[in-house]
C-alpha cells in the first residue's frame, strides 16, 4: 500500500491516499527532475470538507514504508466532473532557469555543492569525486546543463560516472558503482515485456578530436585518437569537442582515451514492462536476464516510470548496457 500526503505549508497535512485513483512516479539518469503525476476526485467519500490543494504545495510519496518522492506541485488540471490531475517536481526543477558559473581549481563535488548553496537548495550525501578541474566556465546556462557538463567534464578526465538526483528532499552525488541494486528481471521474474535496440545512431564515436586554442602561439592545437578496425566496419563517426587551456598533454591524451573506450562502441538498449520494484529508480544498475535473446548482465536504468493503480504496481524501464 502506498502513502500519499500533501502539504499545504500552513501547519496542516493530508494524507490523500485514499481518494488518489492512480499514481506515475518518474526518475530520469540525466538532466531531468523526477515527477509524481497522481489524480483523484474532489467529491470522493474520502475526502475532507476542508481539503485545499495549490501550486507550490508539497507532496511526500511512500510505499511499503520506502520514501519515494518529495516535490512540489507545478500543475493542477480539474474538469467538470470533479476529477484533478497534479504534477509535482522534486528540487530539480529548481535548476532549469539560466545562470553564469565560473570555477577555477575545484572538484565537481565542491562546485556542485556550491550551485545548490547558492539555489537555497537542500544538499544530501555528496561523494568525493576528488579530480580538480583547472578551469570551468558556463556563461547564461540553464543550471541543470552546467551540473551536467561538470559531471561529463570529470567523467572525460576519469572515466567514472556519477548521478546527480534527488533523494527523497536532499540533493545527492553518488557514483555509479554505488547504486547497484541486487535486483535480478528476466523470463522468470518480475519481466512480461521488452524491446531491444543496437544502434550505432546516436552515442558511438571512432575518432575522438578534441583542441585546444593556444593563447601564447595563437594557433590551435588538435589531438586525435581513433580505432581504424572500426571506422573500416562502421565508416568514421567524429566526436569533436574543446578542452581546457590549462590541460596539459598527458591530461589530454587521458581524456582521448577515456572519450574512445566509452564511445567506440554500438549502443545497446532495453524497453522493459515489469512487474514493479520500489526500490528501482533511474541511476540504479539490475541484471537482466532474457534467454531467448541471449542476454545476461548488467544494464544502468536510465529511464524509470512507477506505476501506480489500486493494487496493482507496474513499472517501465529504459536500460543501457552497463560499463
Amino acid at each position: 500500500m502506498f502513502e500519499l500526503i500533501l502539504d499545504n505549508r500552513d501547519g496542516v497535512l493530508w494524507d490523500i491516499s485514499r481518494i488518489v485513483t492512480n499514481v506515475k512516479y518518474k526518475t530520469s539518469r540525466v538532466g531531468k527532475a523526477s515527477s509524481l503525476e497522481m489524480t483523484f476526485l474532489k467529491n470522493s467519500p474520502f475526502a475532507h470538507h476542508d481539503f485545499k490543494y495549490a501550486c507550490g504545495d508539497v507532496i511526500r510519496f511512500k510505499k511499503d514504508e520506502a520514501n519515494l518522492f518529495y516535490g512540489y506541485i507545478f500543475s493542477i488540471d480539474e474538469d467538470d466532473e470533479d476529477a484533478v490531475r497534479v504534477i509535482a517536481y522534486d528540487q530539480i526543477r529548481y535548476l532549469m532557469g539560466n545562470e553564469t558559473y565560473g570555477f577555477v581549481n575545484l572538484t565537481a563535488t565542491q562546485m556542485i555543492k556550491k550551485i545548490i548553496e547558492d539555489n537555497e537548495l537542500t544538499v544530501g550525501f555528496f561523494t568525493d569525486t576528488k579530480h580538480v578541474i583547472p578551469k570551468f566556465l558556463e556563461d547564461n546556462k540553464r543550471i541543470l546543463d552546467i551540473i551536467c557538463k561538470i559531471l561529463d567534464d570529470t567523467m572525460m578526465a576519469t572515466s567514472d560516472l556519477y548521478v546527480f538526483y534527488d533523494d527523497f528532499g536532499k540533493l545527492t552525488l553518488q557514483h555509479i558503482m554505488d547504486m547497484i541494486l541486487d535486483v535480478v528481471i528476466g523470463d522468470k521474474s518480475l519481466l512480461y515485456a521488452y524491446k531491444s535496440k543496437t544502434s550505432i545512431d546516436n552515442e558511438t564515436y571512432n575518432r575522438i578530436k578534441l583542441y585546444k586554442d593556444n593563447k601564447e602561439t595563437g594557433k590551435r592545437e588538435i589531438f586525435i585518437n581513433q580505432d581504424s578496425s572500426t571506422i573500416a566496419k562502421w565508416g568514421r563517426l567524429q566526436y569533436y569537442q574543446s578542452v581546457d587551456e590549462k590541460m596539459n598533454i598527458a591530461q589530454i591524451n587521458t581524456s582521448l582515451n577515456n572519450l574512445l573506450k566509452l564511445k567506440n562502441r554500438e549502443s545497446r538498449s532495453m524497453s522493459l514492462d515489469a512487474l514493479g520494484d520500489s526500490r528501482i529508480r533511474a541511476g540504479n544498475s539490475i541484471y537482466l536476464i532474457i534467454e531467448e535473446k541471449g542476454i545476461k548482465g548488467r544494464f544502468v536504468v536510465n529511464e524509470c516510470t512507477h506505476n501506480f493503480n489500486g493494487d496493482e504496481h507496474t513499472m517501465s524501464l529504459e536500460l543501457v548496457v552497463f560499463g
